[in-house]
């Protein structure tokens, strides 16, 4: 038996068995059994005596003697009852399955080490379907104080596949090759660490000698596992830095410089400037620009895009701009074009709703150089969209957007334009360490001067009357306002129904002529959405019904009220871009959260963290806690993450160390060529073949 054999080479393990626990778990191999971790332990240190029990429904452990097997019809089926006996006292062990073979199997007046949980009726203790070894063998197996309890599933558990099945299974692997596990890291980095070795801890993590050993073993474990994931995204920051060539913008020159000095509608802030600056020095090097561009709503990322943009015009190069939204994609045009208006520079807008004319000249002045900058949709990855030097590609709310969609911006050019990813999810900094750990992190962290905090307030369904009272004396003032329904994929219906019974409630309370209310939906045409923005743009409308279709793109400094409807079925990051569709103008502004007054904890706990604060990064931190990593970055991003025992969360220290110890052996042995790193070398080399780990686009 070697650690790559099926797990059918162990004993008790047939090919139906073997093949239900790689369906139910992933587990192909001896070693995905071996490093398929317990998520808790028994204390299996006390024996009790019979006379000894009281009732407290507790698991308890006896050694004791079966004296007689009977069986007992009942209304449906049969129970199978064993008396129980020791020098104190007897009690039952009952079973309603197995009957057959359990009556065969079980040896009478022999010694049982007995366990199970403990059951208490009219004065009679009794365990039912309790864990049962003989005590012989019990002696012969490997002794540890805490016992490991593994996940499972109904299935497993009705084909008869116990936990106590589990620990045999990894007790016989690693009684039989626990010689043959290798050291993966090296002698240097498990001393300076104070880590314990790898066959010690894959024993200890399975059958602690001690807790103290337990903890040595899931720390050594943890940090492994964390130390892998940074080498590898290290390892590919490093490579693609000194072997992936981008090319250089030399000059920051006329146009730049025209539009900063007499164009620029504002003064940048701190932070942005510092980006700017970042940005700067990776496209004037000779290497490949990677870089996420981190900043909450309203920060400012726009403007910093354009001026990254208007360096590589300068430089002779073409710009593109990729939005997950035909909104989206529609507000960058707006908005860069009225930014431009006086720039001799030429933008377009290419989306699934631009027609084949216009799609036509595009193609033509993309491919001769006369257009500057491109911007859209997914239209832009198709492969008839053709540039002649595509030298900066910016991809915005980059999480909406798959490792494969975004290489093909890479193949638009002989060499890979520079990427700017951009993001208003604020990211926590250790799940940035650990998903875009290979890319350099720019945040902008401060608002532009004047910004006024949206003042956050939860209220009940009952108080809605309050809340349109509140709407009417807002527009009243020449405002206008956002009334948002939740959009859950899984029940479209029932949503256009919420959605719709909203519009007819609030166009009782606000009817027209005084009133005018806009509505937009997923199931509207593009047309006659964008006819519905853009009066609300234009201030016909003073107030926006709609789902979630508004949640990024939509700029109306006007807007004073954000009402969110059903609030609790949100998410943090939902409620937080939605938020940030408010506050963009001079006013105070307002997000009022509806609920009804049945939550859970967890959304109670969203909605405070909503009303407490406004910084994304800490509602980022309190969401990250909530969902877990691979949930918040969703099924496209969490590849990185399918971790067996570390947390980003809770592991966060063991996860710094790890980076830092990856990062200190890379910059004195890049390639793991030297002798003391062969043991990295040979490990990095395995994983790297099974991951999957990011392309170099991340």
């Amino acid at each position: 038996m070697n650690l790559n054999n099926p797990i059918y080479y162990i004993n008790g393990v047939s090919n139906v068995r073997a093949s239900l626990i790689a369906a139910e778990l992933r587990l192909s191999s001896i070693n995905d059994l071996l490093h398929f971790f317990p998520f808790r332990y028994i204390d299996r240190t006390k024996f009790y005596k019979i006379n000894e029990l009281i009732d407290n429904n507790s698991d308890i452990q006896i050694i004791g003697r079966i004296t007689s097997l009977k069986t007992i019809q009942q209304k449906k089926g049969s129970r199978l009852i064993g008396k129980l006996q020791d020098e104190t006292g007897t009690m039952e062990l009952v079973w309603f399955k197995g009957h057959k073979w359990l009556k065969d199997a079980i040896k009478i007046n022999t010694p049982y080490v007995v366990y199970g949980k403990l059951n208490h009726f009219k004065g009679n203790f009794s365990i039912v379907h309790p864990e049962m070894d003989l005590l012989e063998n019990h002696k012969k197996k490997i002794q540890t104080k805490l016992q490991p309890v593994y996940s499972s599933t109904d299935k497993l558990v009705n084909s008869g596949l116990s936990n106590k099945i589990f620990r045999g299974y990894v007790q016989n692997i690693l009684l039989q090759i626990f010689e043959q596990i290798q050291e993966s890291l090296s002698s240097e980095l498990i001393s300076n660490q104070g880590l314990i070795g790898k066959k010690e801890a894959l024993l200890n993590i399975h059958f602690p000698t001690s807790p103290e050993m337990l903890e040595k073993a899931q720390y050594r474990l943890k940090f492994e596992e964390l130390f892998f994931i940074q080498l590898q995204l290290v390892r590919k920051k490093l490579i693609r830095k000194n072997k992936i060539k981008g090319y250089v913008f030399a000059k920051v020159g006329t146009v730049f410089n025209e539009f900063y000095n007499h164009y620029l509608p504002f003064n940048l802030t701190n932070a942005q400037k510092v980006v700017l600056k970042e940005i700067r020095n990776d496209v004037a090097s000779n290497a490949h620009m990677n870089r996420l561009l981190q900043g909450d709503v309203g920060s400012g990322k726009t403007i910093v895009a354009l001026l990254a943009m208007l360096i590589a015009i300068d430089n002779g190069f073409q710009a593109s701009i990729i939005a997950p939204t035909e909104i989206l994609a529609t507000q960058h045009f707006k908005a860069i074009n009225e930014l431009l208006q006086n720039i001799d520079v030429s933008v377009a807008l290419l989306t699934g709703s631009s027609s084949v004319k216009k799609r036509r000249e595009i193609h033509e002045s993309l491919e001769n150089g006369k257009l500057n900058i491109l911007i859209g949709t997914h239209a832009l990855l198709e492969d008839k969209v053709k540039f002649q030097n595509l030298g900066i590609a910016i991809i915005d709310e980059q999480h909406r957007f798959g490792v494969a969609q975004r290489s093909k911006m890479w193949q638009k050019n002989t060499l890979p334009p520079h990427i700017l990813v951009m993001t208003a999810t604020p990211i926590p900094r250790t799940l940035a360490m650990s998903v875009y750990g290979d890319l350099d992190i720019s945040v902008i962290d401060e608002l532009p001067p004047g910004r006024k905090e949206v003042k956050t307030v939860h209220r009940n369904d009952n108080n809605r009357l309050a809340v349109f009272k509140f709407m009417k004396q807002e527009i009243e003032k020449g405002r206008q306002v956002y009334v948002v329904y939740p959009l859950i994929q899984e029940s479209q219906a029932m949503d256009y129904k919420d959605l719709m019974d909203g519009y007819e409630s609030i166009s009782r309370e606000f009817p027209v002529p005084k009133y005018q209310i806009s509505i937009v939906h997923g199931k509207m045409k593009a047309t006659d959405k964008e006819y519905e923005m853009q009066r609300f743009v234009k201030g016909e409308t003073q107030i926006m019904v709609a789902t979630t279709v508004i949640e990024v793109g939509v700029n109306v400094p006007n807007a004073s009220i954000m009402v969110i409807e059903s609030s609790e079925r949100f998410g943090l990051s939902q409620l937080h871009q939605l938020r940030g569709r408010v506050g963009r103008g001079a006013d105070q502004s307002y997000c009022v959260l509806l609920s009804s007054f049945k939550l859970s904890t967890e959304a109670k706990t969203r909605l405070k963290t909503m009303v407490e604060t406004s910084d994304g990064f800490k509602i980022a931190e309190v969401d990250l806690k909530l969902r877990g990593p691979g949930n918040m970055m969703g099924t496209q991003q969490s590849g990185v993450l399918n971790l067996k025992i570390a947390d980003v969360v809770r592991d966060s220290p063991i996860l710094y160390r790890a980076r830092n110890s990856a990062l200190e052996i890379l910059q004195d042995d890049q390639n793991l060529t030297k002798v003391k790193n062969n043991r990295i070398q040979k490990t990095y080399t395995e994983i790297s073949k099974t991951t999957g780990a990011w392309s170099n686009i991340s």
